[in-house]
């Protein structure tokens, strides 16, 4: 049988928030051009892998702003998950098993 954790509920909701922050802050890096400031586009068939890269427009003020925004509150949501007061009530295997209990709430155990 699986162990069961009391998460507090401000640590549950810290971790909710993160996934989402991240979620939100990877979709938007898929959008955005390839390179923050304008460049043009390349192709390399020379190396050991091809690469080939179109003209970038770079990204606009509000852009990078936004991207600068999720990634601070990303850090700040990081900090707060991975130094909650809760970590401190679990020791050894037990806390690498409630954080990851934590992280992926939804996944069976590994059997």
């Amino acid at each position: 049988m699986a162990t069961t954790y009391d998460f507090p509920s401000d640590l549950r909701a810290g971790q909710e928030e993160l996934h989402q922050v991240r979620a939100e802050l990877s979709a938007l890096l898929k959008r955005l051009p390839w390179s923050v400031e304008p460049l043009d586009g390349f192709s390399d068939a020379g190396g050991w892998r091809k690469i080939e890269r179109p003209a970038s427009p770079g990204w606009t003020d509000d852009e990078q702003a936004e991207v600068e925004k999720l990634r601070r509150r990303e850090r700040e949501l990081a900090i707060f998950v991975t130094t909650h007061r809760y970590w401190s009530e679990v020791t050894g295997p037990d806390r690498v098993a409630a954080r990851a209990k934590l992280k992926h709430p939804q996944e069976p155990p590994p059997s």
